[in-house]
């Protein structure tokens, strides 16, 4: 239950913007909160970035480390392009502590080191009066105390202390102890845990979850983050149903009347197209004449690239007549190329969200969900978070555009992911076989916005881009890229894009 005093106080940034957006706001002020993690999780650059950003508002801050030096603290603010003259550093480890004058024996020396170094913390806030205070580390306290029962005081005298000094206080816990220590959880206002993992191939991967924050209805779950110049960078989990934008839902042109016509008008804003079919079929290729189309009605659009390098995603549209350059230079077309292995979800999905919300981009095509789907095999829940993308895109009206790649050329075409039921329209393009030719058929599967033709119509990629032609009435079983033929073979395209008369 949040108090009277908790609502008078305007919330302290963390200095993490999307740290402040899971946190809706910040942090309570003059509280005690909790962050854990293995070294090597960010605690102390969320520390200094926390301290630093109360600096900008003009509030005093005091690192205390009982851990790391001070040597050490300013060569890792330097690591991210910060001075840390705006805070004080407040070393607990004196060369004098390692002197041999300092022993005796008539105490065991923990109970006179505890005692003294929490005597000296207390003393350093009095004299500073910091409204921001981060302690470094827990773990040495812990040591110090070596019952639980002593460390549960000490920090309890510890919070005491703070609450009458109106401070905002972060203790980090290298989580060090041989246990599962989770005392302080019920003594700090809020916990905040940051994680590090290794998948098989690839960076390691880093999120954090709040395990409880008083008093403020918090964004639950895992929340992807990454340790960057400048600090840590949070991506907060998405969640589709706080989103929504009033948007236009006329059926727009895919840059061809036939695939329109085949579509039952168009493509829909706010929907998802799934470009289905095996590899050098044509997928790329009609999901970038969608692309074009929209970009010469004046939208801006997003292309993010993970299979293809940019150069030869360019040239290739070229001398099909498509013009990605001009569109590049001119800023409404904006391509990432992105190597799977390096990216997390979250942070898929926050450059997903800025393109939207910051640059105004209205039709996003990804290519392919292969890589991005198969590059990550340890996130279990990964089909879940394409959902959540998907449906966020949907009510923020921004056409979609996947492509996925099958298995083999003809036959039995199969995916490694399913994910055709998170799509709103499905647009199958085969190999078949013709008078010893490769021909390539495209068909729409489903739509759920529109009344789609349910014929298969035989199509070429050329100078013009895509070419649709006539249904293939003369074919049975053009789907399993061995048909049978009963015609002659008047309603197929030559090579120019005609149609092949008979003889």
């Amino acid at each position: 239950m949040t108090s009277d005093s908790d609502q008078t106080l305007a919330p302290a940034s963390t200095g993490i913007a999307g740290l402040d957006d899971v946190l809706v706001g910040g942090l309570t002020p003059e509280r005690l909160y909790l962050v854990e993690g293995t070294p090597g999780t960010g605690k102390t650059t969320l520390g200094l970035g926390f301290l630093l950003a109360g600096a900008k508002v003009g509030e005093t801050g005091l690192y205390v480390t009982l851990s790391e030096t001070e040597q050490e603290l300013l060569a890792s603010a330097r690591t991210h392009g910060w001075s840390l003259d705006p805070i004080s550093l407040y070393e607990m480890v004196p060369d004098a502590g390692f002197d041999d004058s300092q022993e005796q024996t008539l105490l065991h020396p923990s109970e006179v080191e505890l005692g003294e170094t929490v005597r000296n913390i207390m003393a350093k806030v009095d004299e500073l009066k910091p409204r921001r205070l981060v302690l470094d580390s827990l773990s040495e306290l812990r040591l110090l105390a070596q019952s639980p029962i002593r460390y549960r005081r000490q920090i309890l005298a510890l919070k005491h202390f703070f609450s009458k000094r109106r401070c905002t206080v972060l203790v980090l816990d290298d989580k060090s102890s041989d246990t599962n220590d989770i005392q302080l959880h019920s003594v700090a206002h809020g916990v905040v845990v940051l994680e590090q993992t290794l998948s098989g191939f690839g960076a390691q991967r880093r999120r954090l979850h709040i395990v409880k924050m008083r008093g403020i209805r918090y964004r639950g779950g895992y929340h992807d983050f990454e340790i960057e110049r400048g600090g840590l960078m949070v991506y907060p989990r998405l969640v589709a149903a706080e989103h929504h934008m009033d948007f236009n839902d006329d059926v727009v042109s895919t840059g061809s009347s036939e695939f329109d016509a085949l579509l039952g008008g168009g493509l829909v804003p706010g929907t998802a197209t799934l470009f289905n079919g095996p590899a050098g079929v044509g997928k790329t290729t009609a999901a970038v004449q969608c692309m074009v189309a929209a970009l010469e009605r004046g939208e801006k659009a997003a292309y993010f690239l993970f299979d293809e390098r940019l150069p030869t995603l360019v040239k290739r549209c070229a001398a099909l007549g498509m013009d990605l350059g001009s569109h590049i230079d001119s800023g409404s077309l904006m391509i990432r190329s992105i190597d799977p292995a390096e990216l997390s979800p979250g942070e898929f999905a926050g450059a997903v969200r800025r393109s939207v919300e910051r640059d105004g981009v209205r039709t996003i095509v990804i290519d392919s969900l292969n890589a991005y789907l198969q590059a990550m095999p340890d996130e279990k829940f990964l089909t879940l978070q394409m959902h959540e993308l998907l449906a966020y895109l949907g009510q923020t009206g921004v056409t979609t555009i996947l492509i996925l790649g099958q298995h083999g050329v003809v036959g039995d075409g199969r995916t490694e992911v399913d994910i055709s039921y998170l799509a709103d329209t499905v647009v199958q393009l085969r190999f078949f076989e013709a008078s010893g030719e490769v021909r390539q058929a495209i068909s729409v599967i489903k739509t759920r916005t529109t009344r789609h033709e349910r014929a298969i119509r035989e199509f070429q990629i050329g100078d013009l881009g895509l070419t649709v032609g006539e249904p293939l009435r003369d074919f049975r079983g053009v789907l399993t890229g061995s048909p049978e033929f009963r015609g002659d073979g008047g309603n197929l395209l030559t090579d120019g894009s005609e149609k092949l008369q008979s003889s």
